[in-house]
């Protein structure tokens, strides 16, 4: 069945099976497969990276015709400890890809990633070609300072509502280190101070993922506290240990997975991760298909993001390839 142009999500489904995969002795990631057990294997990359895999991405891909995997990464959503920074690294991320793709069985897979997720999922790649049918990106974020320094202060350019309720709430003091001080109380002692902060930042990234901004949406998402918590923490310790890449590593590597497919769908106003990285990862990926949607922000939600999204699966199952 083909997903309709008018509305490019399949039907809500429940997954056939869920685990929890030990990966070290701290760290648990939570895991679940939908669809069909015999078709394409894909893994969808949640961003954050505190973010996790809501159930609605499901929707994304035709039940039948793919064997869906969604994952929690360490600190994130249903896996344990919530936002625990000791042990969390984007090397060991990608080892933790790895361990669950050999855990289920899964010779290749392909792989579906938004935001950091992009940057996690070309990571993962990079290391492991080899188990990599290819690449559905969204919303390029490739982990280099610029991109950073960009989130904590560029975006005012665009958002300075949003910018002046991310650092108004700062003593003046501190604002010329806005990173330090959210550290300051994102890892402090007070608890509800903890929260307060990665709430702010939650915010603040909801509040800037559209291109037509909905204050009720931002509300109702920043409702879900473990979300808010391990999104907070993680982006702060993620953002101050630069990812845990060499500046424009990425880019730098891509000549080890320029023979994959890769499809990149951007939003042509998406301010969080602007379009000028996807624009240079497509140039450094010569088999890559670059689809810059008009209309659209950061966020998947966006209508021409999702149909786009979708539009490539449903061209990978019957081709293998996004061209």
């Amino acid at each position: 069945m083909d997903a309709p142009l008018d509305y490019p999500m399949f039907p809500p489904i429940e997954p056939i099976r869920t685990g929890l995969l030990p990966v070290d002795g701290l760290h648990t990631l939570y895991w679940e497969e939908s669809g069909n057990p015999e078709g394409i294997p894909v893994v969808y990359v949640h961003g954050g990276p505190g973010g996790g895999s809501s159930p609605d991405k499901r929707q994304w891909f035709d039940p039948d015709s793919y064997r869906i995997i969604l994952f929690d990464q360490r600190g994130a959503f249903r896996a344990t400890p919530l936002a625990e920074v000791q042990g969390n690294t984007t090397q060991l991320l990608v080892e933790d890809m790895e361990a669950l793709r050999k855990m289920l069985g899964i010779e290749k897979w392909l792989l579906a990633g938004g935001s950091w997720g992009t940057t996690l999922s070309v990571a993962y790649a990079q290391k492991y070609p080899d188990a990599c049918l290819g690449l559905i990106l969204r919303g390029i974020f490739l982990g280099t300072s610029q991109e950073i320094e960009w989130f904590l202060h560029g975006m005012r350019k665009f958002f300075p509502k949003a910018h002046e309720d991310f650092v108004g709430w700062i003593p003046e003091q501190e604002r010329d280190d806005v990173l330090s001080a959210y550290e300051k109380r994102l890892f402090g002692e007070d608890p509800d101070r903890r929260m307060d902060a990665a709430r702010k930042w939650f915010k603040y990234t909801e509040s800037t993922s559209l291109l037509r901004h909905d204050p009720e949406l931002v509300e109702e998402a920043a409702k879900n506290d473990v979300v808010v918590y391990g999104t907070g923490r993680l982006d702060a310790f993620y953002f101050r240990n630069k990812m845990f890449l060499d500046d424009d590593q990425l880019v730098k590597n891509m000549p080890s997975i320029s023979h994959l497919p890769a499809m990149i769908v951007q939003g042509g106003h998406d301010v969080i991760a602007p379009p000028e990285s996807a624009y240079r990862l497509h140039r450094a990926w010569p088999g890559s298909v670059l689809r810059m949607v008009p209309d659209a922000g950061h966020s998947p939600s966006e209508p021409g993001i999702r149909c786009e999204l979708i539009q490539a699966l449903e061209r990978f199952k019957r081709q293998g390839n996004f061209s």
